[in-house]
């Protein structure tokens, strides 16, 4: 990690540049970076590393910039969906929406872009290694759809995420997607090699009781062979079964 924080000037130029985008209310991006830990510990990172940042006084965490980041991110990717595959239906739809805004794929993609790198943490959560975590990470990714939403509009919003998720479009597997399950297809491909079915372990339960987010991995052989999260534990056992089977074949 950088000396520089997202406080400082040229962090947030790095990032606006890993995004493609150039925010015109630079407020909105620090508060989509803003993690309920750095507001509320006055012994932040930016402050232990002397960084001019926005008065405490005035900062807000990013947790309304997430809720209305999600609901964006939901409505740009139903209708990316619907346009592309107007013959499938409301189910068939609703699966591939459900994998294409994944934990998994989210944690992916703010990876893909450096996010851990540039959020405000509390002392204590960063020495948890919350850059780290997924429900942080994915929560962060969100409030940033939020944010471009609020500066730049709903065609800003949907030229992000147009950006961000063309190679999961390209590599669709609309049949397995709609009418697979992962679970079974990894059970059945285990079967067929001879190993034992894979066990699903849960590791992790992050976030509050309203809004959890389940850390899950899947064992074959008593050894971890890929781990997911969800919002629900189905969700993350499909997402560990999927990474698994990719393994697997690969």
């Amino acid at each position: 990690m950088k000396e520089d924080t997202p406080t400082s000037d040229t962090s947030l130029r790095d990032l606006e540049d890993l995004l493609g985008y150039r925010f015109e209310h630079r407020s909105l991006l620090v508060q989509a970076l803003t993690h309920r830990s750095f507001v509320n510990d006055p012994g932040g990172t930016g402050d232990s590393r002397g960084i001019e940042e926005p008065g405490r006084e005035n900062l807000k965490n990013n947790e309304s910039l997430e809720f209305l980041g999600d609901s964006v991110l939901g409505f740009i990717i139903s209708a990316r969906i619907f346009q592309l595959y107007p013959d499938l239906n409301e189910g068939e739809l609703s699966k591939i929406k459900a994998y294409l805004v994944s934990a998994a794929n989210l944690v992916l993609l703010a990876k893909g872009i450096r996010l851990g790198d540039f959020i405000y943490l509390s002392r204590g959560e960063e020495k948890t290694g919350g850059r780290k975590k997924r429900a942080i990470i994915v929560d962060t990714y969100e409030a940033i759809i939020g944010a471009i939403y609020l500066d730049g509009g709903v065609e800003a919003a949907s030229d992000f995420i147009e950006r961000q998720i063309h190679s999961f479009l390209q590599a669709l597997d609309i049949k397995q997607l709609t009418y697979g399950d992962f679970k079974s297809s990894l059970q059945e491909y285990l079967h067929n090699l001879g190993h034992p079915e894979p066990v699903y372990c849960v590791v992790d339960e992050l976030g509050p009781d309203h809004k959890k987010t389940f850390v899950i991995q899947v064992l074959i052989d008593d050894k971890v062979v890929a781990e997911a999260s969800g919002k629900t534990k189905k969700e993350a056992q499909q997402s560990a079964a999927r990474l698994a089977l990719e393994k697997i074949k690969q």
